[in-house]
């Protein structure tokens, strides 16, 4: 019940303190909506904005949790805040757990800013709503646990965005969500399936236009596989850093 509590504080002090500061709800839904609004615009069909709308889903997510996260927890770091919070009667996998909740809600509601966009010029009828929810759920937990591994791993804020962008921008071309995976330079292609965000991206591709290429049982497994690993990565930085 104490760990519950703790982690329900946590959470709710994250919420209240970064969250759900009118800046960065503002920034929530304007980034997302100028991806959105930017190539909705380019696409000249609507044929054009279904085929496009699993990766602006997928980069509102990976943008907006990975952004947050690694400020916040780069900040608390800075403010000593966050090694008090090591202090308290609470485990190191449950306070992983409440700093990084609150990215994975906002990383979900981002997804539904594209989403309830298109849905002014798509018919959804045809949509898979099961797998448009596992994917951006499993999105928004591995770009989440992403940005939980740069936050840890670096000491300014600066340098988390600077780290943050070393691992987005190439995912953004290597997962296939603009140009598909066999079009990739032969080199390129083996790497492409080492990056998380190809698999959420296909997931959403099954779901809206039915054009994915991998199971869809396959890469949830691989998802799941994708974000027990970064967590774990994460959780031994922060025991070697300031634990042990």
């Amino acid at each position: 019940m104490t760990a519950w509590i703790a982690f329900w504080n946590i959470l709710l002090k994250d919420m209240r303190n970064y969250y759900l500061k009118p800046p960065n709800i503002s920034w929530g839904i304007i980034f997302p909506f100028a991806w959105t609004l930017m190539f909705f615009l380019r696409s000249g069909s609507t044929m054009d904005i279904r085929d496009i709308l699993p990766g602006v889903v997928a980069l509102s997510i990976l943008f907006g949790t990975t952004s947050m996260l690694a400020v916040t927890i780069t900040f608390e770091r800075r403010s000593r805040s966050f090694e008090r919070l090591l202090l308290a009667p609470i485990s190191l996998t449950m306070l992983m757990l409440a700093k990084t909740v609150g990215a994975i809600i906002f990383g979900v509601l981002n997804a539904c800013v594209p989403l309830l966009f298109a849905a002014f010029f798509l018919d959804f009828s045809d949509i898979n709503w099961l797998l448009v929810l596992s994917g951006i759920l499993f999105i928004a937990i591995t770009s989440t646990f992403l940005g939980l591994f740069i936050a840890v791993s670096v000491s300014e804020v600066f340098e988390a965005q600077t780290f943050s962008n070393f691992f987005r921008f190439p995912m953004i071309f290597l997962c296939g969500l603009f140009f598909p995976l066999e079009r990739l330079p032969l080199i390129l292609r083996p790497v492409s399936y080492f990056v998380p965000l190809t698999y959420g991206a296909d997931l959403l591709k099954h779901a809206i236009t039915q054009n994915g290429h991998l199971f869809p049982l396959l890469s949830l497994v691989l998802l799941m596989g994708f974000t027990v690993l970064l967590f774990e990565i994460s959780k031994r930085n922060i025991k070697k850093r300031w634990i042990y």
